[in-house]
């Protein structure tokens, strides 16, 4: 237990530092559970409030601060997603997860754990992806949990076990199912990373609307969703093969020509923010496999584009 300063000797409390040190961790672990940076923030806000709810007795009880709050953080993420699942049977069109602004670095620095199997690991980059977001959707919330505390951020199952409500065992096969899931999805969980150059051959396509340009860019069984939340226009459901795709985009283009696309980081990945005027109204990520664009992912959803309002 970590050791604590006595009272009134002037001396900063180790434990409290060592308390508030562990935020950027939980913070990576909640935008991973959820997909939202909002409500990533809520569940930090909620494991410090029941931490300082505790008497100081109750505190210096607690053999690990960081092992307590990453529980508390944990159980609070598997009860959002039991109850998001509820939710997004009434969600207006497809849903995708909250994109990121390119300042990324609360969510990608970690201080580390233990206990995986190195060839389970999935590295913090890949799981910040929108592609491997996405395909998270496909878990249960049990599945999610304990895929990414154990194979993304190295917690033991016996550190799982006690989040999840299960034995080791249990969350050993409910993190294999994760992989079996992940591995078989339509979705590619491990495309590769959007390159610049295709990025870029892609919006000057798209700002030329130039068709057969776009199709050479797009994979032949590229899929395009879109995520308005019923609060401003967007397809309803995918649209798939490059030469839909193409002319969908044109037809964007023609009903706002004042559009403004711009070259940006999407959740450490290179992607395109449109602007009309001051507003940002769309953040696009990508998907590729080998040279060409297999997913576009458009978020249009106003609420899920509130980071980027204050963003860099």
């Amino acid at each position: 237990m970590t050791s604590q300063s006595e009272p009134g000797d002037g001396s900063p409390d180790p434990s409290l530092t060592a308390v508030m040190s562990e935020r950027r961790q939980l913070i990576n672990v909640a935008y991973r559970l959820l997909g939202s940076p909002a409500d990533a923030e809520d569940v930090v806000q909620e494991t410090y409030a029941r931490w300082y709810a505790m008497s100081a007795r109750q505190q210096q009880a607690v053999a690990s601060p960081g092992a307590w709050l990453t529980k508390v953080a944990g159980r609070i993420c598997l009860d959002l997603l039991r109850s998001a699942r509820v939710r997004r049977e009434s969600y207006v069109g497809e849903w995708i997860p909250e994109p990121l602004p390119g300042r990324t670095e609360w969510i990608t620095g970690w201080s580390g754990g233990t206990g995986a199997d190195p060839a389970d690991r999935v590295t913090l980059d890949e799981s910040l992806s929108m592609a491997f977001l996405v395909v998270l959707e496909s878990l249960t919330p049990a599945q999610r949990v304990a895929f990414i505390l154990h194979d993304v951020f190295r917690y033991p199952f016996a550190d799982v076990a006690e989040i999840v409500g299960r034995t080791p065992a249990a969350c050993r096969q409910l993190a294999t199912s994760a992989r079996r899931r992940i591995s078989d999805s339509q979705t590619p969980a491990t495309a590769a990373a959007a390159r610049p150059d295709v990025v870029r051959a892609f919006k000057e396509a798209w700002e030329a609307k130039d068709i057969d340009a776009l199709i050479g860019v797009l994979d032949p069984d590229a899929t395009a969703i879109g995520d308005g939340g019923g609060l401003v226009s967007a397809e309803l459901e995918p649209v798939h093969g490059s030469g839909r795709i193409a002319r969908r985009m044109v037809e964007l283009m023609d009903r706002a020509p004042d559009l403004t696309l711009l070259e940006r980081t999407v959740n450490g990945q290179p992607g395109l923010v449109a602007q009309q005027g001051d507003a940002i109204v769309v953040v696009i990520a990508f998907g590729l496999v080998g040279d060409r664009i297999r997913s576009i992912w458009a978020v249009r959803n106003p609420e899920k584009l509130r980071p980027w309002t204050t963003a860099g």
